[in-house]
């Protein structure tokens, strides 16, 4: 359902799962094949927030929207902390048919081609007059396919956006080279069979870059580490959101990705800022290790 609205007609927003501090509220987007379609923007207010830290900004300098990856969702209160102090205006979004904005009739996380985004992100910034109005430039973090959907859609608006992905998704690990292992950018999934559970080159399991989840509790050599940190005693995430193993891959959204990936490939212009971070080695497991 969508979020109420208050007495000038204008969405309101409502306590957040995440706590005093953080706030959400439902965007109505156009309605698909299966029905419904919403996506969830989460802000961060620091003056009600008790863990803000401290000398964070009153006065925000810059907006910034973050975008998750697969099979999650906005729930790091300690992103939003640090770059509130920063200076920005935190905004979380959950993309449609992801976390808060999953329905029980939608295929989680699916979409067969990633400018479908394009309404989600187009919505989110309307819905603060605050940022609207003080013309405050808008920057993006993101994270795997986020991250991948964030620098084509900078592509595609240029001038719009400060990107900043964070670890974006630009190839798939272990795939074979064009023009087996990558359709065109163009290219389309065929209908038939692209809902279907998991992907044309396998199970979930051979595809851990896409079809697992991060896991929400490390193993491993215990270090002495500060109390309370979450890399090591978990996020707390909500397991309806962020599901271990992961939602299923669909053929038709891989191949969504796969045709983001072409395009990365072809060349993108993107003329703000880009941070691309990455690791110094790759291991290729669905299970942690040292």
């Amino acid at each position: 359902m969508a979020a109420p609205l208050s007495d000038n007609g204008v969405m309101s927003w409502e306590p957040d799962v995440l706590g005093a501090g953080f706030e959400a509220q439902t965007l109505p987007l156009l309605d698909d094949e299966q029905g419904e379609v919403v996506a969830t923007l989460v802000r961060h207010r620091p003056a009600d927030d008790p863990g803000a830290l401290p000398g964070t900004p009153a006065t925000p300098s810059f907006a910034l929207l973050y975008l998750h990856g697969w099979n999650d969702y906005f729930h790091q209160r300690e992103l939003a902390r640090e770059l509130a102090a920063s200076g920005a205006a935190f905004y979380g979004l959950d993309l449609r048919k992801y976390g808060r904005s999953l329905r029980e009739h939608q295929l989680p996380g699916y979409v067969d081609s990633l400018n479908t985004y394009d309404e989600d992100i187009h919505v989110a910034p309307r819905r603060d007059p605050p940022n609207r109005a003080s013309g405050r430039t808008w920057s993006s973090s993101a994270t795997r396919p986020g991250g991948l959907t964030a620098a084509l859609w900078a592509h595609r608006h240029p001038g719009a956006l400060r990107a900043v992905p964070n670890a974006p998704w630009l190839e798939l690990q272990g795939l074979p080279a064009p023009p087996l292992g990558r359709p065109p950018a163009g290219g389309h999934p065929s209908p038939a069979g692209s809902r279907r559970r998991c992907s044309p080159w396998g199970t979930p399991a051979s595809l851990p870059a896409c079809s697992t989840g991060g896991t929400r509790r490390r193993t491993g050599p215990v270090r002495r580490v500060p109390e309370g940190d979450p890399f090591y005693d978990g996020w707390g995430t909500n397991d309806v959101w962020r599901t271990s193993p992961s939602m299923p891959v669909r053929p038709g959204w891989l191949s969504a990705v796969l045709a983001g990936h072409a395009q990365v490939a072809e060349g993108l212009t993107i003329t703000c800022p880009v941070l691309v971070l990455t690791s110094t080695r790759t291991v290729i497991s669905t299970r942690w290790s040292s």
